[in-house]
């Protein structure tokens, strides 16, 4: 599942563009954003954050680099195939 603040149609546009082939949430009132500690004062976007959890629930990994974009697939990747969950 992919969470961002945009609005549904904007995340349907993006979807369609880049076929992902998983559900997106959005979280125009960034309530999940805070949840996840990952919301930043004022109109400023969210931080860029992959968590991967297991379907026991547990946080296996949490990819937080904002600069290296393509870490965060490499990184899940790699908590999902180190996991026994």
């Amino acid at each position: 599942m992919g969470v961002s603040a945009d609005p549904v149609g904007r995340q349907k546009e993006f979807d369609d563009r880049n076929g992902l082939g998983f559900p997106l949430l959005s979280d125009t009132s960034k309530k999940v954003y805070k949840q996840f500690g990952i919301k930043r004062p004022g109109p400023i976007p969210g931080k860029r954050a992959t968590f991967v959890i297991g379907t026991d629930r547990r946080l296996l990994a949490a990819i937080t680099s904002e600069t290296k974009m393509e870490i965060h697939a490499d990184e899940a990747l790699a908590a999902l195939r180190g996991s026994t969950a």
